[in-house]
């Protein structure tokens, strides 16, 4: 996963204290006003930020309520993914389709995991197989899946990557909201991993789509 790593640039030389009758030498220590690059995020230019500025920028290690319904609300969008996925096996005519398909499983499972996981030891609600998910960005409503279980061939083909870029733009605007709201690092990293990956298949569903 990506770390928003913060890199401490030195603005002075450190100065060293003479040697004593033991030949022992002072610990060196970095200047305290010595400026913070934060590295933005993909397209976005780094930031120069000022020590206190750098003391509050650092990802907490604690949750709030954004990381907590993030984490509650991507379990319920990517179980969905994971339906309409589950489809292509033996709906889908085109065979890149169903290796998409394939890679979306074997990402957003293991993910589902994670979260799970990690709610648990908050000890906070996980999503029941049924959660509600109105007003949720990208979510297939029920029509929409049923018309995608009764398709087949090329139709379930176009239909599948149409939701599915939906339902990817989704989870690109959940991931951004925590991104901004969220404290826990943990959650900043999947956040950031959804980005990036999700992103990538939108680009390779969009290519997908103009061969149909």
């Amino acid at each position: 996963m990506l770390r928003a790593a913060l890199i401490v640039i030195t603005g002075s030389v450190v100065a060293l204290a003479g040697c004593t009758s033991t030949g022992a030498q002072p610990t060196p220590r970095a200047d305290s006003t010595a400026p913070v690059l934060a590295p933005g995020r993909p397209g976005e230019q780094n930031k120069t930020l000022s020590p206190a500025e750098a003391a509050t920028a650092v990802p907490a290690s604690t949750a709030n309520a954004a990381d907590v319904k993030y984490v509650q609300d991507m379990i319920v969008h990517h179980r969905q993914a994971l339906d309409m996925a589950l489809l292509a096996p033996t709906r889908a005519s085109s065979t890149r389709v169903k290796s998409l398909a394939d890679r979306i499983q074997a990402a957003q499972g293991p993910e589902i995991q994670y979260m799970t996981t990690w709610l648990r030891q908050l000890q906070q609600k996980v999503p029941d197989h049924h959660a509600g998910h109105a007003g949720m960005p990208g979510m297939a409503t029920p029509e929409q899946l049923d018309a995608l279980k009764a398709a087949s061939g090329t139709a379930f083909d176009r239909m599948f990557l149409e939701l599915m870029i939906k339902h990817h733009e989704g989870a690109l605007a959940m991931s951004d909201q925590v991104l901004i709201g969220g404290s826990h690092i943990k959650i900043e990293e999947l956040a950031t991993d959804v980005n990036v990956t999700q992103t990538a298949e939108i680009r390779r569903m969009q290519e997908l789509l103009t061969e149909l």
